[in-house]
């Protein structure tokens, strides 16, 4: 999905600001015509989440109503289609214009946009609602209020509340920019991009998608000049170019050069449409245990990290987004996670421009395979549907290197804690699950490697089926807790095991929760020694495993969870850095390690 812009062709409109906001608990909106105007409604900013923003509604579950009576679109659109679109809303979406319902979305953290053309008022104000919804259902992705055994409630952290199965709070609400744009009767609908590399020579393949009927177009790759161009011939809507840039810059995590591509329809010589990305050439391959970036080996420092922050909740933030850059260049970092869900359009624009690498994840975190073979079955068509939405949204970004199918999707043991009645053959039907979101991703984009991310406590975490091994361990801390020396033991076992995969292995979370400013001789448990020594033990052990290709820490910064007896004000204080960004101990221990040694 192409991001909205403003040009010679196209217009928009951003009407993120203040919106009119009302819970709606007994779910009488629609029949009592909300759409069209809140009786008492309060003022709420968009984007950003209602829990932060309202104290009586921090842990509501249910549906809510968003709207705005002000919006008029201008004259000069009057000929083009106007679509409404928004960034991401969690985590079910009704859009009515004027009264009139003009689509529905499902699941959160990604685009959606309507067409409303037929809908508007010219000359006069329109009327925008969004309906949203956000109940923890066993079938949604991610779940919640899973059946519990043993104790255990919702989550396996211990009987969370709100009753989540993953380890973060359930935000909920408008979460990125409300955008009205309009584009001609023929336009660009899409545009995908593919680079390679033959000596110095880059090479940009160009497939554009338009809807309508015109013929031609141009296709043009701008860096300090005009580089290359060519003719677009369309055949059922579709052409296609292949462009050669002699001494290309090559897009990199030290250079991160980005070219302007540019498309336009044309017909009888008049620009009828005209779209510019930026685009990185570069290339990334898996080759034995090493991964590749524009043919040389490279290892990853960083982070699992959250959208996660005060008052905005998981709201778009964009200082916050460069404050989180500049620390993460402060400590040496190059790559994260999008854990456990895709990240705003606008932070993988500034992945691009400053050379991060991105591990590019949907939202299937804490996966099950127990239930019914339709409970199954509707899980699996979510996960594929949240997959083509993120690789037709990010496909374009050279710094996503990889997609990430599942975080921690539960084998047997694990799965058998939150319900010990699943069946025999539940490993089977998580291989078979998983093996077709792999296949989907490889079907979807050849260019770039495919994986899931294991879960400690095994055995089964299908990882014969990633390109590149993800897990998640913490030995030190949920094992052997109080204890790096047996937590380290451990680690050495299971990692001298895992290189028979011959696979490169990337440790995808490991850390300790610290509360800032605790300190123990010796180092206990949640204090900023215990934090920094642990992560030391770990990169020491990984350090000498060569198929080891990468390091993210669990996490980058303090995050809000759901409230249990294992998080200490609801938050869960794994982060290097505060939520506040203010750093640990474990910070300052990074910005030495990577910035001398590089790992």
């Amino acid at each position: 999905m192409l991001y909205p812009q403003q040009n010679d062709r196209r217009n928009l409109l951003n009407l993120s600001g203040f919106w009119d906001f009302k819970l709606d608990p007994d779910e009488i909106g629609a029949s009592d015509g909300w759409s069209m105007g809140l009786d008492a409604p309060r003022t709420i900013a968009v984007p950003g989440s209602w829990n932060e923003q309202f104290e009586d509604a921090y842990h509501y579950l249910g549906m809510a109503w968003y709207l705005r009576d002000d919006v008029y679109v201008p004259s000069a659109w009057q000929g083009q289609r106007v679509m409404l679109r928004v960034g991401s809303v969690n985590y079910y979406a009704q859009l009515w214009a004027n009264g009139q319902i003009v689509g529905e979305h499902v699941g959160g953290h990604l685009p959606f946009a309507f067409d409303i053309t037929d809908h508007i008022k010219w000359g006069e104000a329109n009327t925008i609602a969004v309906q949203v919804e956000n109940h923890l259902q066993p079938n949604r992705i991610p779940a919640g209020n899973l059946p519990s055994a043993g104790g255990l409630g919702g989550s396996p952290l211990g009987g969370g509340y709100p009753s989540a199965t993953f380890d973060f709070y359930p935000f909920a609400g408008i979460h990125r920019p409300v955008i009205l744009y309009s584009v001609p009767q023929a336009h660009i609908e899409d545009v995908t991009v593919v680079t390679e590399i033959e000596g110095t020579t880059g090479i940009v393949s160009v497939t554009a998608q338009q809807v309508g009927d015109i013929a031609r177009g141009t296709i043009s790759l701008v860096g300090d000049s005009v580089v290359a161009t060519a003719e677009l011939s369309f055949a059922d809507g579709m052409a296609q170019a292949r462009l050669q840039v002699p001494n290309a810059n090559l897009w990199s995590m030290d250079s991160p050069y980005l070219y302007d591509l540019v498309i336009t329809l044309q017909d009888g010589g008049l620009v009828v449409d005209r779209y510019s990305l930026e685009i990185g050439i570069r290339t990334i391959e898996v080759r034995g245990t090493q991964l590749l970036l524009n043919g040389e080996p490279v290892y990853l420092k960083g982070f699992g990290r959250h959208e996660d922050f005060y008052a905005s909740g998981r709201g778009l933030n964009q200082p916050l987004i460069v404050k989180d850059y500049s620390l993460m260049k402060w400590v040496g970092a190059n790559s994260y996670r999008t854990s456990h869900y895709p990240y705003s359009e606008e932070e993988m624009r500034m992945a691009d421009r400053e050379g991060m690498l991105i591990i590019d994840e949907i939202p299937a975190v804490s996966l099950n395979f127990f239930g019914s073979d339709d409970d199954v079955a509707t899980r699996l068509a979510m996960c594929k549907q949240q997959l083509e939405e993120l690789v037709a949204r990010d496909k374009n970004h050279p710094s996503v290197i990889m997609w990430s199918v599942a975080n921690e999707p539960f084998g047997g043991m694990i799965a058998r804690m939150i319900n010990p009645n699943i069946p025999e053959n539940y490993n089977e039907t998580g291989h078979n699950f998983l093996g077709q979101l792999i296949d989907l991703a490889h079907h979807l984009d050849a260019t770039r490697p495919a994986t899931l991310v294991g879960i400690m406590g095994g055995p089964a975490e299908w990882l014969d089926l990633a390109d590149v091994i993800l897990i998640n361990r913490y030995y030190g801390w949920y094992m052997q807790t109080g204890r790096i020396h047996e937590g380290e033991k451990g680690l050495e076992q299971e990692l001298d095991g895992l290189a028979e995969f011959n696979k490169p292995l990337i440790m995808s979370e490991f850390g300790a929760d610290a509360m800032a400013g605790m300190h123990s001789i010796p180092a206990q448990v949640f204090t900023e020694d215990y934090q920094r020594d642990l992560i030391k033990m770990y990169l020491d052990v990984t350090a000498k495993h060569d198929f080891v290709i990468g390091m993210h820490i669990w996490n980058f910064a303090d995050f809000q969870a759901t409230q249990s007896i294992s998080r200490v004000g609801g938050m869960n204080l794994k982060g290097v850095f505060t939520r506040a960004r203010q750093p640990k101990m474990a910070a300052y221990l990074l910005r030495e390690r990577w910035n001398s040694q590089g790992q």
